[in-house]
This record gives C-alpha cells, sequence and structure tokens, in this order.
C-alpha cells in the first residue's frame, strides 16, 4: 500500500500556477513512502550479504508476446515493454542488517523502482528512494528479490546508483541509454515502473514541456527537466521514462499534484544529465560537480539585421557564482517616464545576455549547456558566445570566460 509523501514545491511550474490564479500545487517525489526511505538506515553487512545470494540462479528469460493483430501504435506499446520490462525493479529499503537473511519475509511496501543499465547489475533511481540506507531489497519482474549495496549518490540531482549482490558472472537484462538532447514536445514516451507497488505497470503519454527546474531536497534546482503526461504515481520514483525504441531518455523523479496521484504532471530528468553523472557515481560514489552560477536559463531566438540568432537567455544568477564574476548580465530593471509624475518599472529581458554556444559549440536547449558542462572539472574554463544588447551600442557578440567552481551534492 502507498504512504503519503512529503510535500516538496517545484519552483518555476508552481509560480506559473500561483500567477494562473490556482492553488499552489504540491511536489511529490513518485516513491511511495519517502518519509521511510528517509528514516531508513542500515549498516554494511557484506558478509551476509555473501551468504544469501549464493544460491540465485538467473531468472529465465520470458516466451515473446504475439502481436499478430496489432495496430501498428500498439505492436510499438508492445515492443518497448518487450524490451524493457524485465530491467525494471522495485526498490525498498532493508532497515536492518539482519533484515538482508530475510528480505523475502519482512513486511515493507514497495516504495520506489528503478532501472538496470549494466549486465552486471547497476541499477540507476531517485537518491530519495534510497534514502539513508545503505543496502535495498531489489525484486525482479518474475518476483525474485536480491540485495543490493548503495554505492553512489547524487542529492543535487536526485540520483543514484546501486549495485546488485549477486553471484560472479550472472548478467542481467539491462535497458540501453537514449538521447534526451533532440527531445520535442509532442514526442510519444512510456513510463514503466511500480506505483502504489503494481509492478511492472507502463503507461504512455507524451513530452509535455521541456526545461522544467525542480528542487532537490538539498535545495538545488534541477536544470532542464522533462515534463510529461504519462500517468506517474507514488511508487514511479526511479523508474524509466522511454522512447519508441524502448531506450531510457529520462528517469522519473516526481509529480505535481493537489491531490498525491497522477495529475498528467510528471518530471524526469533527462538521460543526457544522467549518464554523465552515473559513471562518477559508481567510480568515486559522489559526484565533484562543475558549477557555472547560472540558476536560471530560458530558450529563445533573437531576430537581427543577419537574421534568427537563437540561444539561452539569462534569466537569474548565483550572485556569488563564477558567471556572475564574469560578468554576465541578467534582466535590468528599467524605469519609464510616462508624464505627469508617472513612472513604469519594468524588467528588460533583452538586456540579459544570449548565450548562442560554449566553447564553439553551438547551444538551443538548457539541455545542451548543461550535459556539456557536466563533463568538465572544476577549476577549468569554459568560453561563453553571448549576444549581447547594449542600449547604446546596440546587439554585439562577444565572448566571455567562465571558470566553473564546485558545487557540493550533500
Amino acid at each position: 500500500m502507498s504512504k503519503k509523501v512529503k510535500e516538496r514545491s517545484v519552483s518555476s511550474l508552481a509560480t506559473m500556477l500561483i500567477i494562473a490564479g490556482m492553488l499552489a500545487p504540491t511536489v511529490l517525489p513518485t516513491s511511495a513512502s519517502a518519509a521511510q526511505t528517509t528514516a531508513t538506515k542500515s549498516a554494511p553487512a557484506k558478509k551476509s550479504l555473501t551468504k544469501t545470494v549464493a544460491k540465485s540462479t538467473p531468472s529465465p528469460s520470458p516466451k515473446s508476446i504475439s502481436t499478430a493483430g496489432l495496430t501498428p501504435d500498439e505492436k510499438v506499446n508492445v515492443s518497448v515493454y518487450e524490451k524493457s520490462y524485465r530491467a525494471v525493479v522495485n526498490i525498498a529499503p532493508l532497515a536492518t542488517a539482519e533484515q538482508v537473511y530475510f528480505y523475502g519475509h519482512d513486511n515493507q511496501d514497495g516504495i520506489g523502482s528503478g532501472v538496470v543499465i549494466s549486465p552486471e547489475g547497476h541499477i540507476v533511481t531517485n537518491n530519495h528512494v534510497t534514502g539513508d540506507a545503505d543496502a535495498v531489497k531489489v525484486t525482479f519482474f518474475d518476483g525474485t528479490s536480491l540485495p543490493a549495496r548503495v554505492i553512489g549518490k547524487d542529492p543535487s540531482n536526485d540520483l543514484a546508483v546501486i549495485k546488485i549482490q549477486a553471484e560472479a558472472g550472472r548478467k542481467f537484462h539491462y535497458v540501453e541509454w537514449g538521447d534526451s538532447s533532440n527531445l520535442q514536445p509532442g514526442r510519444r514516451v512510456f513510463a514503466i515502473g511500480n506505483p502504489f507497488g503494481l509492478d511492472h505497470t507502463m503507461t504512455q503519454g507524451i513530452v509535455s514541456s521541456l526545461n522544467r527546474t525542480f528542487t532537490t531536497p538539498n535545495k538545488r534546482l534541477i536544470k532542464g527537466i522533462i515534463q510529461t503526461d504519462a500517468a506517474i504515481n507514488p511508487g514511479n520514483s526511479g523508474g524509466p521514462l522511454l522512447d519508441t525504441q524502448g531506450r531510457v531518455i529520462g528517469i522519473t523523479t516526481a509529480i505535481l499534484s493537489r491531490s498525491g496521484q497522477s495529475a498528467g504532471i510528471g518530471l524526469a530528468i533527462p538521460a543526457n544529465i544522467t549518464k554523465t553523472i552515473v559513471p562518477e557515481l559508481i567510480k568515486h560514489g559522489i559526484v565533484k560537480r562543475p558549477d557555472m552560477g547560472i540558476v536560471l536559463l530560458h530558450p529563445e531566438g533573437v531576430r537581427t539585421r543577419t537574421g534568427a540568432i537563437f540561444g539561452l537567455r539569462v534569466m537569474q544568477l548565483d550572485p556569488k557564482g563564477p558567471s556572475a564574476e564574469a560578468g554576465l548580465r541578467v534582466p535590468k530593471l528599467v524605469v519609464y517616464n510616462l508624464g505627469g509624475g508617472m513612472l513604469m518599472r519594468q524588467m528588460d529581458r533583452n538586456l540579459a545576455d544570449l548565450i548562442v554556444a560554449v566553447d564553439n559549440i553551438e547551444v538551443r536547449q538548457v539541455d545542451d549547456l548543461l550535459s556539456y558542462v557536466e563533463k568538465k572539472d572544476p577549476g577549468q574554463v569554459v568560453n561563453l558566445t553571448v549576444l549581447r544588447n547594449d542600449a547604446d551600442k546596440g546587439p554585439r557578440i562577444m565572448k566571455i570566460p567562465v571558470k566553473l567552481a564546485v558545487t557540493r551534492t550533500d
């Protein structure tokens, strides 16, 4: 049975709904019990884990389902499910190390989902699904369970990597990464997870919007979030968002809802951000994150005498961050004299810099810039090409070097 989750707010979308005169929504992690997850801790027990999995055997592969008589759309749906459902797992924390011996008999409800991304048994899920646990129980498509260790966490992107504890040489079904940089609103997507403990439930929808922002529990903004109307409910957290080829293009992380149920607004962390972070989590357990100090960007185009120029408008900066120190500009407050002693104050976004390239690589979507920067190391310098509009000089292209800082993950 699902449990109520602790409400959290999403900065940008919540603001939009409030402005529209609606009741402010709540953002809910889509694990069935985030509060239980956060409170759960377990002590390392390597010997116990080894003993537990010694008798495990590979899960048999089910027979393929016939697609005879199906419509083309139905065949796509069935194909996506067939390619991916065996790699989607249910994740529940283990309250104590002793429960590793009895993980098949504990009374915990399934609280989240995960997706296997390597034949060796590495699983990506949400950080709020694993919480403070060091060990978790992983339940597969056929009902069998194995213990797994949490080997890496990135609270700043609400991501975690766990590793299944199994006998040497065992291989697992896994799903390949897709490319989230070419997503567009209207693209069909699928979500598979364990909503309300109902395992391997698939829903479909479309990409509703891109470049949303989401505030994590450690108060860091995840930028470039995918919004979808595919039904996502408590228990879906950490499950994959898939394209029509059955590739992972996002990891579901939260829903916007006033009732705690799916309201057609689900959020997913883009695959291109996730797959740059995962190798570091596997290798180091943490992320030494490069940070530009840019809080909010907005994709847009500008018409000039030479044609349209597309890029990312700088809407908000960390005042103490490297981009602010480098001199990037945000919208400026302009005061207009309307006569008769009347003044009008307005933020002029045209006076904010428009980032069109990073290290001479064109950027049009927020994911383009973030994915590039995530590959760098703190202390490195990236050169931003910006279109700057000065009131006296007019628009001009200029280069601004930005030295990347370090953003803590805790």
